[in-house]
């Protein structure tokens, strides 16, 4: 068997939208969902990208990918990569294939002079929580992640100064 990470290629915007519908289920936010196979293709493929995709191959064929772009710490004064989605097929778990793709990415940032790597994960998300203390991560629970979107996200943009 063998496992091959690669960069996403253009073209395949539509299997980085499957990933993700398929990480909105197991994450029970579906309803949230929004993005589209063209939001993906112009955020990964446009002349200078924000967005990066690797795609995890099990045998030649797609069974995970990892979504990210770079963060910036202050305190470092050097960027890091913000982890957005990893995500392995069921069928696929416990082969080593989001342990692989965590290296990939942590070689990157070693590679790079980059400080960190950093991602959010569920608090009900019990087996990856697990999965990643295993590797090292360490829970940020002094931190609270905030959030503004939608209709609240259009009335700060519109508060008088």
């Amino acid at each position: 068997m063998s496992l091959v990470i690669r960069r996403a290629r253009p073209g395949e915007a539509g299997l980085v939208l499957a990933f993700v519908r398929e990480l909105a289920e197991y994450e029970k936010l579906r309803h949230e969902l929004e993005a589209t196979e063209a939001d993906i293709a112009e955020a990964l493929f446009s002349d200078n990208p924000l967005l990066f995709c690797d795609i995890a191959e099990w045998n030649a064929e797609p069974v995970g990918f990892a979504v990210w772009f770079l963060n910036f710490s202050t305190f470092s004064g050097r960027h890091g990569i913000y982890l957005e989605d990893l995500f392995v097929r069921p069928s696929h778990r416990g082969k080593g294939i989001g342990k692989a793709l965590l290296v990939h990415l942590a070689r990157e940032c070693v590679a790079n002079g980059w400080s960190r790597l950093q991602w959010s994960v569920l608090d009900w998300n019990t087996p990856s929580i697990e999965f990643y203390k295993s590797l090292g991560a360490v829970m940020m629970d002094d931190w609270t992640l905030c959030r503004v979107t939608g209709d609240a996200l259009t009335n700060l943009a519109g508060k008088a100064e």
